[in-house]
């Protein structure tokens, strides 16, 4: 069998393996890929040190909140490329995907009951934890989570990190002994396994395969799904490997050399946009930065002695690459450090006691602004600037990465208290951004009210000590015109 590294590989519950299963059950709830995947190699690993069958469910629910157009598109297309990818390999494939709230109850049991073992994506964001803790309790079979989430392991970390810097210092001591453990870029290749030509009729008749129709995100397919029809699809965004890889191509060929310098200007497109495909599963930070190191021409020989916490320097690549990794490793894995941590990741209590403290007493501070959840998402502010980073979220599924910040700092002065200002940004960024529901996401958001951040000065009404931002400010330290025009009513 592969080896997987062990820290990546969590017994879920206390089950044994059953060698006399039917077959290896791999249930692919958030690394949604055939390619660069530690759980999906796990998987093909046991089916064959077993010599069994590897069945491979991709579910799809319509009862998660926020569960709309948008989102089930990006995870659709996704569903259709595997479909393609499993096309030919001696593996069964069953897309499944839910037609109303509660009906795919019952379908992991029912694979596990005639399962040798069950292998999962361990994701520590969302509802994926309980939905796996709840799982683990009910199945009779071994179920095993494995972390493919990011180049250092989850339980890499024994502490959550309080900021970025005591993070980054962390992972330049830590990281250099997990950089050679990497998951096969195709566990595909070369495999032979006995095949399993269909599921059970029971199981096949209550929960069939998607049709290719719902899986090319048919409109009229949708349409039935009791899901939220007024978030529509980003056509700009198709789902899938594929349209990550492509993607990644085009930022490592176009925009990487401007990447330092011009990743804070609003009307340039340097960043990535690849954090929906991370999101989503449906490309990992492994494969990410093998790209980017072979366009480097890296090897993990340049990487500096001390571990000093800078944010350049250590890498030994180009500064372009470097503030890149900035983001992809340190602020991506800060965010998956904390939520793997803690279990109110999402909720206020969470924000450091200086923060909490310095907004409770400006709680009461006269907002000379103040607008309800309508107002915000339909962009119905006094604030050009704001209400165009609404109009992109709106129709895009993102914000410029700079504006984001002042997106949550603006909706924390206009709101009637901190705590529904928080409701406000985890309401408006998780139902229409690609990225939202994902520890990284919620880092920029909690960042807005003091998570990583330090006391500022001076003290001012309504943030306290908690960093300002200001769209004057922010229009004065890059061009805005053009992104203006852009997202223009």
């Amino acid at each position: 069998m592969s080896q997987i590294p062990a820290g990546r590989v969590r017994a879920a519950n206390g089950e044994a393996l059953r060698p006399e299963g039917e077959f290896v059950l791999y249930w692919m709830t958030a690394h949604r890929r055939v390619r660069h995947n530690f759980a999906f190699e796990r998987a093909v690993g046991h089916a064959r040190a077993l010599g069994r069958p590897l069945v491979v469910l991709e579910a799809l629910r319509c009862g998660y909140r926020w569960a709309s157009d948008r989102l089930h598109a990006v995870v659709l297309a996704g569903m259709a490329e595997n479909a393609r990818r499993l096309t030919g390999a001696p593996i069964l494939y069953h897309p499944y995907v839910e037609p109303t709230e509660g009906d795919g109850k019952g379908l992991v049991a029912a694979l596990a009951a005639r399962a040798c073992v069950v292998v999962t994506d361990e994701f520590p964001g969302f509802f994926l934890p309980r939905m796996v803790a709840a799982a683990a309790t009910r199945l009779p079979v071994r179920l095993e989570a494995v972390d493919a989430n990011g180049l250092l392991p989850l339980r890499a970390t024994a502490v959550v990190y309080p900021t970025a810097h005591a993070f980054r210092r962390f992972l330049q001591k830590t990281l250099p002994d997990h950089l050679e453990e990497v998951p096969l870029e195709d566990p595909l290749a070369g495999l032979r396994l006995p095949r399993l030509n269909a599921l059970p009729d029971e199981i096949a008749r209550r929960w069939p395969a998607a049709s290719a129709k719902l899986l090319a995100a048919d409109p009229d397919a949708l349409a039935t799904l009791p899901i939220d029809h007024r978030v529509g699809i980003v056509t700009d965004v198709p789902g899938g490997t594929a349209a990550a890889q492509a993607a990644l191509r085009r930022f490592l060929d176009e925009r990487l050399a401007r990447y330092a310098g011009e990743r804070n200007r609003p009307e340039e497109e340097v960043t990535s946009e690849l954090s929906p495909y991370l999101h989503f599963g449906q490309i990992g930070a492994h494969e990410v930065f093998a790209a980017l190191a072979e366009r480097e021409g890296w090897t993990p020989a340049r990487l500096a002695a001390k571990a000093s916490g800078s944010r350049a320097g250590w890498w030994g690549m180009g500064e372009a690459a470097e503030a890149f990794l900035d983001e992809l490793v340190t602020w991506r894995e800060l965010g998956f450090n904390f939520a793997a941590h803690r279990d109110d990741a999402d909720r206020y209590s969470s924000l450091p006691g200086w923060a909490r403290a310095t907004l409770e007493k400006h709680g009461g501070d006269e907002r000379p602004h103040r607008y309800t959840l309508e107002q915000f998402e339909g962009a119905a502010t006094h604030d050009p600037l704001w209400n165009a980073a609404q109009r992109q979220l709106l129709r895009e599924g993102r914000i410029h990465n700079y504006l984001r910040m002042l997106w949550g700092k603006k909706i924390l002065e206009w709101s009637p208290d901190p705590r529904a200002a928080l409701e406000a940004m985890i309401e408006l960024n998780d139902r229409w951004a690609l990225d939202g529901r994902d520890p990284n996401s919620l880092s920029g958001i909690f960042w807005c009210l003091g998570r990583y951040d330090r006391p500022w000065g001076p003290e001012r009404p309504i943030f306290g000590t908690v960093r300002y931002m200001s769209s004057e400010n922010t229009a004065r330290k890059a061009p805005v015109g053009g992104y203006l025009r852009r997202w223009a009513p």
